[in-house]
């Protein structure tokens, strides 16, 4: 007989035994009666049976024994029984039931023997679904019911339970008592146990623990459900370093691999420089020769020690010496590499050093620079230093081999003695000195300063000599001067020899030569005025240099050796193309000067296949640009012409030119930026009038951008393509003219002056206060040459200044001696960047009025219908697509949009939306009676 509650544990119910064994049992009345069967099984079934039906008052009780709740709170009861039906039983009475009862008892004591019947819970009265009758014993058709009822809120040890029949015809057949439970599950790389569940409702909170090989990134829990589920899983574990997640477990790291946090996902391979020969690795070992520094994370590659500077140059100047060296060939995978630098001072036979000792001073510092460059002062004259550079990184210190250094030993200068040689006359003196016994490298030249006493910091005479002897004119008779002399090498300036104060002889009153002399003098003047004012007549003011055009040699080769240096064609490293010009291509690269560091050149190279007045055209504009030295032009490096291809070297200007570098930062820079730029040009321009040059073709796109936002002029070839289109040059007898920045004589009848070169310079400020915008926008040169000789002259560009806009029109003027020379355009832009305040009042003008004025027939239509023109007018097409996703698809959608809407459209540059907002005639609608969308069509 199996026993009275026999458990089945099904999975889905996570259900758990309270008892097993046969625990009920009858009282009060032993009508319950305990028959044993066997199923089709063959298996025993124990059953309790009652049916006492013919008798009225029916009470009789089955109970269980004392059943341990477990730490349960809920349990539940499923009970499996028979009911016959009342109707099959003839002559019965009507005291015949087909329900019974069931009652619990809860107590701490496991041995009661009787409990009142007042003390015991009803759970519920039990019914059967279906009955069965004396026929269907016969059949042997047995109908089993199965119910199942719960208890809930327990909390003493255990309860009884018990079964009451009040004159029913009932076979208990099985009672099966259970709880349930969340099972034993892992989640997050946390394990959750077994978890009996709480009340009706209740949710229990479970804290995991982490499985092996983990731990805690956040505290994991979940919360066990009262019907058994878990819920709401909380935080999770992480493999801990050295292992990684596969499938709920924590797995070592294979070899080769690591993770050196726990946050890590997964194992990583070992970088480069590195291994792991074992499982587990936190981290990996590095190769000999190489280290990872304490701060450098564990992901990053082992690396090794610089290898010596590279290079160094040093600048003798007096007392003080430049050095400068190149970085590290090996920089040892690192890019924090710095500098340490150790002086020693040595004997003449440099046999004997010792250190410098804190009398020699580093500038900016002697330890840990990071730049290749350090000045050394307060040296002493005539010594001997040797100067060691090291360089290391953040690896140098882990590393037992010595580090990598580079010594250059250093002379300094030695004085110059000076003496007396002679007095000549009342107005000069003849000095002569004792060059420096050893100096440093050959003498190239000597300097002597003289100056008034006590009249050195106002007023002083530099002259330059090769030789050791000079005579001093032009003096004051009877004033003392003050002399001083030094020496140049190739390594630099020595220092000044001691000074020699001197004085003239003094004119004596009544000399019989005095008036003979007075007269020569004033004759002498005289004849010289009438010279200086005849040189600034005919030629130009004295002492100014005149440019020189490369076509008046008769061989053109001479004006190269005249103007410019011939570089070796082996100092040069060509790195990219950055363009292309009329003859080739144009690159940048690194020129390598002697005793000095590598500089950025640009250089533009001839062609193959070249004929002779090509590169005749060529070179010119070399001859051109070596006669000029002016920080606003740009500087010629030299040429190369011993060898092919054929190049010209210049400086390299960073930001390429003008008219780009304004396009690209649209709407960036104040306007005092916008006018130091422009008084940089007319300083430029200024400097090539002075020289008689004529430009012809100054445009923003000539116009090259350093790094600093110097502005210098360039291109001085004397034949160009002068812009891309056919269409952008007016074609005359003598060749081709930039119309729209071209003077109207210049146009009509070829004549370039600096008058026309001052009405380029007009167009130039547009072109830079409009940013880049084309001049005369899509106009043809036909009709911009007949707008100009109807008086039409470019508006104001938006938000621009007053004072530039009328200087704008002051060298557009028509007759050529109405414009500014260029000396007064610097004066004015040199007063407007003093007084800020001057440039405040704007010129508020609107393309639409601008172009659209109905009363002046001569100024040309500017007409656009749609959102998408209007953009493309005001060189804002790039925003197409950002007004089209927001709804803004017609002009008049478009009339009261704000700043806010801008920036929330992607128009966030400031520029930009002040050019959006201030190019579309909303304003005027507001403010002018009548206007209408035909009146302002864009």
């Amino acid at each position: 007989f199996p026993p009275l509650l026999y458990v089945l544990l099904p999975l889905t119910l996570s259900a758990s035994p309270l008892q097993q064994g046969n625990v009920l049992h009858c009282i009060c009345h032993p009508q319950w009666e305990e028959i044993s069967v066997m199923d089709e099984r063959n298996t025993p079934m124990r059953t309790y049976q009652v049916c006492n039906v013919m008798e009225a008052n029916q009470n009789n009780w089955l109970r269980t024994r004392h059943i341990s709740r477990e730490g349960a709170q809920r349990v539940y009861i499923e009970i499996k029984f028979t009911l016959r039906d009342c109707n099959s039983l003839p002559g019965v009475p009507g005291t015949c039931k087909e329900t019974f009862n069931m009652y619990y008892y809860e107590s701490n004591n496991a041995n009661l023997w009787f409990i009142k019947e007042s003390q015991y819970v009803k759970i519920d009265t039990i019914a059967a679904d279906e009955s069965f009758t004396q026929v269907d014993v016969g059949d042997r058709v047995m109908k089993l019911n199965t119910e199942v009822r719960d208890i809930s809120n327990l909390s003493k040890k255990g309860f009884y339970l018990a079964f009451q029949d009040l004159g029913a015809c009932i076979a208990l057949v099985s009672v099966r008592v259970f709880y349930k439970k969340c099972p034993l599950t892992v989640l997050n790389l946390a394990q959750f146990p077994d978890t009996i569940t709480g009340g009706d409702t209740a949710l229990v909170e479970v804290h995991g623990v982490c499985v092996n090989a983990s731990e805690e990134f956040e505290a994991p829990k979940m919360y066990c459900s009262a019907d058994g589920g878990w819920l709401v899983p909380i935080g999770r574990c992480v493999c801990k370093p050295g292992f990684e997640e596969n499938k709920d477990v924590c797995q070592p790291c294979r070899p080769g691999t690591y993770k050196a946090s726990a946050t890590d996902a997964y194992c990583t391979k070992c970088p480069p420089h590195s291994s792991s020969p074992q499982e587990q690795a936190v981290e990996c070992i590095c190769e000999k020769g190489f280290h990872r520094a304490e701060s450098d994370p564990r992901s990053m590659a082992c690396t090794r020690p610089p290898s010596a500077p590279e290079n160094p140059i040093s600048t003798v100047n007096e007392t003080c010496v430049t050095l400068e060296w190149s970085p590290p060939r090996d920089t040892g995978g690192r890019g924090d590499i710095t500098y340490s630098l150790h002086c020693r001072k040595c004997s003449g036979d440099g046999k004997k050093c010792t250190p410098c000792g804190s009398s020699v001073h580093f500038v900016p510092r002697q330890i840990g620079l990071s730049s290749a460059t350090v000045l050394v002062t307060d040296l002493q004259p005539d010594s001997n230093y040797s100067f060691t550079i090291e360089s290391q990184n953040g690896v140098s210190d882990l590393s037992p081999t010595p580090r990598g250094t580079v010594v250059i030993n250093v002379t300094t200068s030695q004085t110059v003695s000076v003496v007396l040689k002679e007095r000549r006359s009342k107005d000069s003196v003849t000095l002569a000195w004792q060059g420096p016994e050893r100096p440093n490298g050959a003498i190239v030249e000597y300097e002597v300063i003289y100056y008034e006493k006590n009249q050195r910091e106002q007023n002083y005479t530099v002259l330059k000599t090769r030789s050791n002897m000079m005579t001093v004119d032009g003096l004051k008779p009877g004033t003392t001067y003050v002399f001083r002399v030094r020496a140049r090498t190739d390594g630099g300036y020595g220092s000044y020899g001691g000074e020699i104060e001197l004085e003239t002889n003094v004119l004596a009153i009544g000399d019989p030569n005095q008036s003979t002399i007075l007269a020569v003098s004033i004759a002498g003047g005289i004849v010289l005025l009438i010279f200086l004012v005849t040189c600034f007549v005919v030629i130009k003011l004295p002492g100014s240099r005149t440019y020189i055009h490369p076509h008046t040699y008769e061989d053109p080769n001479q004006a190269i050796r005249d103007f410019a240096k011939e570089i070796d064609a082996s100092n040069i490293r060509i790195e990219r193309v950055i363009g292309a010009g009329e003859f080739g291509e144009v690159c940048s690269g690194r020129l390598r000067v002697q005793g000095k560091r590598e500089i950025y050149v640009a250089i533009k190279s001839l062609k193959a296949g070249y004929s002779d007045k090509q590169r005749r055209d060529f070179l010119s504009e070399a001859s051109i640009m070596g006669q000029f030295d002016h920080p606003n032009i740009i500087r010629l490096e030299g040429v190369v012409t011993r060898c092919k291809p054929v190049m010209i070297i210049t400086e390299f200007m960073e930001n390429g030119s003008l008219d780009t570098f304004l396009k690209k930062h649209d709407g960036q820079f104040t306007v005092i930026q916008l006018v130091g730029m422009l008084r940089g040009i007319a300083s430029g321009m200024k400097y090539l009038s002075d020289m008689s040059y004529i430009h012809r073709d100054l445009a923003a796109r000539n116009i090259l951008v350093n790094s600093n936002l110097v502005c210098k002029v360039s291109d001085f070839g004397l034949s160009r393509v002068l812009e891309d289109d056919p269409e952008a040059a007016y074609t005359t007898r003598g060749g081709k003219i930039p119309i729209r920045w071209t003077a109207p004589e210049a146009i009509a009848y070829r004549k370039f002056t600096s008058a026309s070169d001052v009405w380029s310079y007009g167009i130039v400020m547009w072109e830079v206060i409009s940013y880049g915008e084309r001049p005369y926008w899509e106009m043809s040169n036909q009709d911009v040459i007949k707008a100009i000789d109807e008086g039409y002259r470019l508006p104001a560009p938006m938000d621009c200044p007053v004072v530039l806009h009328q200087l704008m029109l002051d060298c557009w003027e028509k007759g050529r001696s109405d414009r500014p020379k260029f000396g007064q355009i610097v004066t004015i832009l040199d007063k407007l960047i003093r007084n800020p305040a001057s440039l405040r009042e704007l010129k508020h003008t609107n393309k639409s009025t601008e172009f659209h004025n109905r009363e002046d027939p001569s100024t040309p239509e500017f007409s656009v219908s749609t959102v998408d023109e209007w953009l493309e007018a005001i060189k804002m097409g790039h925003y197409k697509e950002n007004f089209s996703s927001a709804g803004y698809v017609s002009l008049d959608s478009i009339l009261y949009i704000s700043v806010s809407e801008l920036a929330k459209m992607g128009v966030t540059l400031a520029g930009h939306q002040k050019k959006i907002l201030s190019s579309f005639p909303h304003k005027h609608r507001q403010s002018q009676t009548g206007c209408s969308c035909e009146e302002f069509p864009h």
